[in-house]
């Protein structure tokens, strides 16, 4: 499992995983985002965006759009997702980072913490304002300082060991020539050399 930017070809695949997650693709740009991709089967399993904004006095970093797709969750995938955006932010020259999102437990054991709306920069209030009214109306505004995030180990142990789950929760398993109707015992095949 790695995670790298978006494509632009990727581009309608993650406008489809945004709408159907509800997340936010105001302003959307591919270029924003970064996809968790699975070393073996090549899958997409979770993406998310940095959103610059730029106001009068000050220009700020929101963490915005981040989803994992269902299959994929409990295994340190937007765990991965986030801290590459957090690194980005931080490539960018931004010492602090804010998110507006209805996770605030979940962004919490990544020491985001949870602050009043009238302490956001005047950029972001308006955008609060906005999602809670038409995305998350629950959403709450997080930030945390670049050099004080962190990916607990925990998260890290299972990116490493990441696997697409089937509807029941179980990983697939790996078919084998039974399920073809081959009996392995018996089967000879074109290219077999015998020994």
């Amino acid at each position: 499992m790695y995670v790298r930017d978006a494509k632009n070809r990727e581009e309608v695949w993650l406008l489809d995983r945004i709408e159907e997650m509800g997340l936010d693709e105001t302003a959307f740009r591919s270029r924003d985002y970064v996809v968790a991709i699975d070393e073996e089967s090549h899958e997409k399993a979770g993406f998310g965006r940095i959103r610059i904004h730029k106001g009068e006095d000050e220009t700020v970093c929101e963490l915005t759009s981040i989803g994992v797709l269902p299959e994929w969750r409990g295994q340190g995938v937007g765990a991965h997702v986030i801290e590459r955006l957090v690194e980005y932010a931080g490539d960018e020259g931004f010492d602090v980072v804010y998110s507006l999102t209805n996770a605030a437990d979940y962004l919490s054991q990544f020491g985001f913490e949870r602050i009043e709306p009238a302490q956001l920069p005047e950029a972001l209030r308006d955008r609060l304002a906005t999602k809670q009214e038409n995305i998350q109306p629950d959403a709450v505004p997080l930030r945390v300082a670049v050099d004080r995030f962190r990916v607990p180990t925990r998260h890290r142990r299972r990116f490493k060991r990441a696997a697409a789950e089937d509807e029941e929760g179980e990983p697939e398993p790996e078919e084998g020539p039974e399920d073809f109707g081959i009996d392995p015992d018996e089967a000879t095949y074109k290219y077999d050399t015998g020994g």
